[in-house]
């Protein structure tokens, strides 16, 4: 009986198993997804415009030396010290009353070279006719117009001493002779002027603005190789048009242009100097600043641009989906070159006449069906602004002091002019000393401005902590033992400020840098380490 029941219970199992199998394949076959809606368009060889960008420095136009011309004692200086004067305005007045002295003497001495030329006249007028009719000799004729010629030489050897008390006495008020930005006084009221010390002050000519920079060789060759083959199309130098981004990422509203290119290659740098003319009618723009300067004008002819959307990153790198003649999305791996505007130029991976996606692109799967919608490839576009222009890419570009086709080779090649300028005497020369990780600048005596070679070495700098996300710098000065405590911290802090805006500029944030107060040099320090500031890299620097 019960083997039975357990005969029967299987064979009532086995019905119920057939019945669900036959049930489940009487259902319909599952949906399919359905094809996504993206646009696309049709890639094409077109010219996109290309931006250079590289870090800068401005410069006075002319940048003039106020000097004394004549020796004496400052009476007073006129001027506000760190004021805009206009050409003729009086900055320093020197003690006239040495010169008016002077004046007076002279012109005194005229009245009496005049009177005895009077007197000179007079006896040749009485000799001449006695001679002619031989009452006197020829000698006595001779002596009277030697007498009057040498009267009235002396005359104007008077005049011409009295012009020059006239002049000494006019240069006791010295004016600028430029419109510009003056500079604090080298010296005080009542100090001796003379041939040793007559600098007094500088003014800086504002408008216009230079702004300084640097090609590498790398990157003049690779641009040169570029031109030649086809591949990018420059403008005459003039025809280049810069615009610059200030510290805080602000666009000056200026725009300006190339206005010199050094025929030769500096030996100390490795560089080429470039300088650009920037229109500077406001005064906003002063000397030292740094400033990331953009080039506009030059096309990168026949290439393939897709707008920045359609480029998504994946584990193999860059890639962009593609429509094929079935309409079905594809995956394409591509190599990208510079990004700007609208586009990212495609160096391999797409070929004219390729469909590529440009919206739409998280719902695609590689060979799935798409509905497919031709739109026009957006216009070519010019990013100048905002300080994340050209991200993927363009910070570290700036950093580096250029971007564009040659910024493969500005690392390498700033790397060895650091190490071209530590190989030097530091002291001797006013240049970078790089040592490990350690960076010394020297800096003018008096002056906060970097020279070319220390910008170069600070360049190197900011492209490390660009490359070192984790790594910090410490900045410190050192002030001179001798003379004025006071101006001397303030030099060393402005100093250390020159640096720290250097890299800021480069686009180091500002947490990464940690400012010390400057140190004051001891006896046995070397003189040249009051005009030196340090650039420390720290792991864990703190504030």
């Amino acid at each position: 009986m019960t083997h039975g029941f357990r005969v029967a219970s299987l064979c009532l199992s086995l019905g119920l198993l057939v019945s669900v199998v036959a049930c489940h394949d009487n259902k319909p076959a599952a949906e399919t997804r359905p094809a996504a809606n993206v646009d696309v368009i049709n890639v094409a060889l077109r010219d996109v415009p290309v931006v250079f960008e590289y870090v800068g420095q401005t410069e006075s136009s002319q940048q003039v030396e106020i000097r004394a011309r004549v020796n004496g004692f400052l009476e007073k200086r006129v001027y506000t010290e760190g004021s805009l004067v206009h050409a003729g305005d009086v900055m320093f007045v020197m003690d006239r009353k040495p010169f008016e002295a002077a004046l007076d003497a002279a012109q005194a001495e005229l009245a009496q070279q005049k009177a005895r030329l009077v007197t000179a006249q007079a006896n040749l007028n009485r000799v001449r006719p006695l001679a002619a009719k031989n009452a006197l000799s020829q000698k006595d004729l001779d002596d009277s117009v030697g007498q009057e010629q040498a009267a009235a030489a002396a005359v104007e050897g008077a005049r011409a001493n009295v012009i020059s008390a006239t002049l000494n006495l006019g240069y006791t008020k010295i004016v600028a002779p430029v419109t510009g930005l003056s500079s604090f006084a080298k010296k005080q009221d009542g100090s001796y002027i003379d041939a040793s010390n007559s600098l007094l002050t500088y003014v800086a000519k504002l408008d216009p603005m230079w702004i300084n920079f640097s090609l590498s060789e790398n990157e003049m060759l690779d641009l040169r190789t570029q031109t030649q083959n086809g591949t990018l199309k420059l403008p005459p130098v003039g025809k280049l048009e810069a615009v610059i981004v200030l510290a805080d990422g602000s666009i000056y509203p200026e725009r300006g242009h190339i206005a010199f290119t050094d025929a030769s290659l500096s030996s100390e740098t490795g560089t080429y100097l470039i300088r650009a003319a920037m229109p500077n009618p406001t005064g906003s723009l002063r000397p030292g600043q740094f400033v990331r300067i953009k080039l506009l004008g030059a096309l990168r002819t026949s290439a393939v641009a897709v707008p920045q959307a359609a480029v998504q990153q994946g584990p193999r790198g860059a890639y962009v989906w593609t429509v094929d003649k079935d309409g079905k999305a594809q995956q394409r791996v591509v190599e990208t070159g510079e990004w700007n505007g609208n586009d990212w130029v495609i160096k391999s991976g797409l070929h004219p006449g390729d469909h590529v996606v440009i919206d739409n692109t998280l719902r695609l799967m590689p060979g799935a069906p798409v509905k497919s919608n031709l739109v026009a490839t957006p216009p070519a576009t010019v990013n100048i602004g905002g300080p994340d222009a050209g991200a993927g890419g363009g910070a570290q570009a700036g950093a580096a002091g250029a971007s564009g086709p040659a910024a493969a080779n500005a690392n390498t090649n700033a790397q060895a002019n650091a190490g071209t300028s530590a190989a030097q005497p530091a002291a001797a020369s006013g240049a970078a000393d790089v040592l490990g990780e350690h960076t010394a600048l020297y800096f003018a005596s008096g002056s906060s401005s970097l020279d070319a070679q220390s910008a170069d070495a600070l360049a190197a700098v900011a492209r490390r902590l660009v490359a070192e996300p984790g790594m910090r710098v410490v900045i410190s000065g050192y002030t001179d033992s001798s003379g004025s405590q006071a101006a001397n911290e303030r030099l060393a802090a402005a100093r250390a400020g020159t640096v720290r805006a250097a890299l800021v500029v480069a686009g180091v944030k500002t947490e990464r840098i940690d400012m010390r107060k400057p140190a004051r040099i001891v006896a046995d320090d070397p003189p040249d380490k009051s005009r030196r500031v340090d650039v420390t890299f720290s792991p864990a620097a703190g504030g």
